[in-house]
């Protein structure tokens, strides 16, 4: 943590400016909370800056999610966002399930107005499709909830992902 704490506020964003997808302010208000006593508490805080959040705000967050298995645009990913979809084999779709991603996607964003969000990590497309046509389903007030909770997901594997490459130590 020593480290980590002796970062630069420009370093500091840099490795931690999207653990919540394109949201740097997350990580420029943890900057502000330095110094982390450990890796937990960095976590805890990060954490704690999104869910205190106005809705709005909640809002631009999921907006800035890429749709999943969207065959062209996953090439030009954010490093995290296109490392999970690869390690999902979301890019390894048959025509079928491109097909059915994007139907999907359009149906679910007209729905709910903001993309489907799903911590893919240690999933499969096949998985991520049963749970997409589930979560169609939901009310919108269930499923913004639920899309927040993934989005935190999202971030503690992120986190969890730098602690593994020695880089929160």
């Amino acid at each position: 943590m020593q480290i980590i704490n002796q970062l630069k506020r420009k370093e500091f964003i840099e490795i931690f400016g999207n653990i919540f997808e394109g949201s740097k302010w997350i990580a420029n208000q943890s900057y502000k909370k330095k110094p982390f006593k450990d890796y937990k508490e960095l976590k805890k805080e990060m954490i704690s800056i999104f869910k205190k959040a106005e809705k709005k705000t909640k809002i631009k967050i999921l907006l800035k999610h890429p749709d999943l298995a969207n065959k062209i645009k996953i090439k030009k990913l954010e490093k995290f966002s296109k490392n999970e979809q690869i390690m999902s084999e979301l890019h390894k779709c048959t025509k079928e399930e491109y097909f059915e991603f994007n139907e999907l996607n359009s149906k679910y964003k007209k729905k709910f107005g903001f993309p489907f969000i799903l911590a893919v990590a240690g999933k499969k497309k096949v998985q991520i499709l049963k749970i997409f046509r589930k979560r169609i389903l939901y009310s919108k007030r269930n499923e913004f909830n639920q899309a927040i909770k993934e989005v935190i997901k999202i971030a503690l594997f992120r986190l969890d992902h730098l602690n593994k490459k020695q880089i929160i130590k």
